[in-house]
């Protein structure tokens, strides 16, 4: 059972423990702005770099399932 399942195991655990990494880094940064009084600009480009960061991850998974389903 374990073997069969393995590649889909580790997927998921891979996928899970990066989306936990990025929860962690918006928190940590969050920490580091907040204490130090960034202005309004300064968190929006940060926030914004984070999140295209955690969408490009989401966008390399979903084109990779397209393309394993379709047989590339």
């Amino acid at each position: 059972m374990l073997a069969e399942n393995f590649e889909l195991i580790e997927s998921v655990m891979l996928y899970g423990g990066l989306s936990i990494l990025f929860a962690l880094m918006a928190f940590a940064v969050h920490d580091v702005l907040t204490k130090n009084d960034v202005p309004l600009v300064g968190r929006v480009v940060t926030y914004g770099v984070l999140g295209l960061g955690a969408i490009g991850f989401l966008a390399k998974g979903i084109i990779e399932w397209f393309w394993l389903s379709s047989g590339v």
